[in-house]
């Protein structure tokens, strides 16, 4: 009777080494990232130099391209030639992202087009690293746990400026182009990843920060002190962006 009432042991905790092969698809998404946000900061800071940093440029792209493309697999398994399948494929963020990786990976290396990249591997990687830490053990490492913490609860600033950076590589494909930067595709291959993104319906941001973007510069034109050509300038670019802007959103 005494062994009956007795409690059965907790199961025992997968090790790090388990953990990792029980989700591999998981794991080999979280190891891009890494070598993605790994890659971004050898671009960002050039301590090796500028051919080496464009190479890391190109491998940050390439390899943030790898996890779109995985990630796209994971949320559409089953692949089909079809219309239908690629304009749900066309809905995913996953997808767009596989998209501006391969637009902008032989361009001109800006730091503007590597953030979005960087910032997103750091967001997205964020959640497995916890979960790689607690299968180390539940109070490992606390400092990264803390600077974890930091990140997640910043997540919506973080989101905004990649937003941000989105938008205005929109004007920066047109000044490579016209600096001998850029080719001429660049421009309109670029505009239509900024459709889908302002159409994302798991992202926001690019579309809510394009409406706070034209009320700030409505609100600072209409002031007096603002010249009239600059005032008329600014309408006729706005009502330009708003015809570009896809409807039905």
């Amino acid at each position: 009777m005494a062994d009956a009432n007795q409690q059965s042991p907790p199961p025992p905790q997968l090790g790090l080494l388990q953990f990792l092969m029980s989700n591999k698809l998981e794991t080999a998404m979280w190891l891009s990232r890494l070598f993605t946000v790994y890659c971004s900061v050898m671009f960002i800071l050039p301590i090796l130099g500028p051919y080496a940093a464009a190479n890391f440029y190109q491998r940050a792209l390439l390899a943030n391209a790898l996890t779109s493309a995985l990630r796209l697999h994971q949320r559409l398994p089953r692949f089909q030639l079809s219309r239908a399948f690629l304009a749900q494929a066309l809905q995913e963020d996953s997808c767009h992202y596989l998209l501006y990786s391969l637009i902008l990976v032989n361009s001109y290396p800006i730091t503007m087009s590597i953030f979005p990249v960087f910032l997103f591997s750091v967001l997205h990687a964020t959640t497995y690293t916890k979960k790689v830490l607690d299968s180390v053990g539940p109070s490992s490492l606390m400092f990264i746990r803390n600077l974890l913490d930091k990140l997640t609860s910043n997540q919506q600033n973080i989101l905004k400026f990649i937003a941000c950076n989105e938008i205005f590589l929109m004007p920066a494909t047109v000044f490579m182009l016209f600096s001998g930067q850029g080719s001429l595709l660049l421009p309109f291959i670029y505009y239509r990843f900024l459709t889908l993104r302002y159409t994302s319906r798991r992202n926001p941001y690019c579309r809510t920060l394009f409406t706070e973007l034209r009320i700030l510069l409505e609100h600072f034109i209409m002031k007096p002190i603002c010249p009239a050509f600059f005032r008329k300038m600014c309408l006729s670019s706005i009502a330009l962006i708003s015809r570009l802007a896809p409807t039905g959103v």
